[in-house]
């Protein structure tokens, strides 16, 4: 979606005040409602807050999901990561839901990397050898995670493309260049690789004879728009999707964290220091003096910090709502708000970090030696 004077939603661009009900309406997804999501902690056996609190929020076919696990059949789960560099906060808040949909339906998670595409992308300015770098670097922070290494099979698009480009090949003959055009906004001046690379990224959805869930955030929509269309005429499920909103920058309420605006982002390996010098300077809902703000009180729908809180850093409701209260009251400073937030993320990005260190020996079994990597590289997928 791009919007003349408005916002701007597309796998490589967000930008603007987003309207989440406005994406729905344009992208054709559904909302998650009450009866759907209750439906779906029943099956789970567990309530989880980034539903509940509508960070996802919109999805495709969840409700056939649910189905495929009441009939018994299953689904799998895919999602990935353009390694373009350093991974930050917001990048890696969905697999955090992903392994939770794991632990709970005990699913086979596929992770692509797409560093063919961030080669690709020109604007990025990449050479091969960085993106193979960034590859590693972001390999280890997924699996800092902790997904189950037998059940998740993690990938760069440039080693398996063997194993899987005859059935590329036949999604990409499927597929003419009108219609990536119009769902992608390609130009005349656009490299032949980005033309052809959504063939590729829609491959892991056809990776089992069931269905696929996807959990990423809304802007990656655009590829399943087109798998939905010609997957049951090969012989797969069109792939089922569940969104997640944007999380803010720290520069204020709009758009999405950004790695190319270092200041309005908190990278996944940021120091102390840095972390409260960002977090105090992001951007407040406060009033300007304290004398104001225990008058009228602070705006919580436009500040950051309570909004990364509700985003990921506060799972507990009942607290949530405390800080809300006291934040629209008055009895809650913007400053006492932001170093609830600094404790929380300094305590993540240290433990995410250790775990990272301690992955390093796992990350062959991800790759090539765990129980599914095994399968999927003695698979033919013809």
């Amino acid at each position: 979606m791009r919007g003349d004077g408005g916002p701007t939603v597309t796998p490589w661009e967000v930008e603007g005040e987003i309207d989440y009900m406005r994406l729905i309406k344009e992208f054709g997804t559904e909302p998650l409602t009450d009866d759907l999501v209750r439906r779906f902690e029943l099956l789970a056996g567990e309530s989880n807050f980034m539903i509940r609190r509508r960070v996802f929020f919109s999805h495709r076919d969840l409700d056939k999901v649910m189905e495929d696990l009441e009939g018994k059949r299953g689904f799998f789960l895919y999602t990935g990561r353009g390694p373009s560099g350093p991974m930050h906060i917001g990048h890696i808040i969905p697999f955090y839901f992903t392994r939770w949909l794991q632990d709970r339906f005990k699913a086979n998670v596929y992770i692509e990397i797409t560093d063919d595409e961030k080669f690709l992308e020109e604007s990025r300015g990449l050479s091969y050898d960085d993106v193979q770098r960034w590859s590693y670097e972001n390999i280890l922070d997924i699996a800092a995670v902790g997904f189950d290494p037998d059940r998740t099979f993690i990938f760069k698009d440039t080693e398996f493309i063997g194993q899987i480009y005859p059935l590329v090949l036949k999604i990409a003959r499927k597929v003419n260049f009108s219609w990536v055009r119009a769902v992608f906004g390609f130009t005349p001046q656009t490299n032949i690789g980005m033309i052809f690379y959504p063939a590729i990224q829609m491959v892991p959805t056809m990776f089992e004879r069931r269905r696929c869930l996807i959990p990423a955030a809304i802007d990656q929509d655009p590829y399943w728009r087109i798998q939905r269309d010609i997957a049951e005429g090969m012989g797969y499920y069109k792939t089922a999707a569940i969104h997640s909103k944007f999380l803010v920058p720290l520069s204020g309420p709009a758009g999405k964290m950004s790695s190319s605006k270092p200041e309005s982002m908190i990278s996944l390996n940021e120091d102390r220091a840095s972390i409260r010098r960002k977090i105090w300077q992001a951007y407040s809902g406060g009033q300007p003096t304290v004398e104001l703000h225990r008058m009228y009180g602070g705006d919580p729908n436009v500040d950051v910090a309570f909004q990364w809180l509700n985003f990921f850093f506060e799972p507990d409701d009942k607290v949530m709502r405390e800080i809300e209260e006291g934040y629209r009251s008055g009895s809650l400073l913007s400053g006492e708000l932001k170093e609830m937030l600094i404790e929380k993320v300094t305590k993540f990005v240290e433990e995410h970090v250790a775990r990272r260190e301690e992955v390093k020996d796992l990350i062959n079994h991800y790759l090539r030696d765990g129980e599914l990597a095994r399968l999927m590289w003695s698979k033919k997928f013809e």
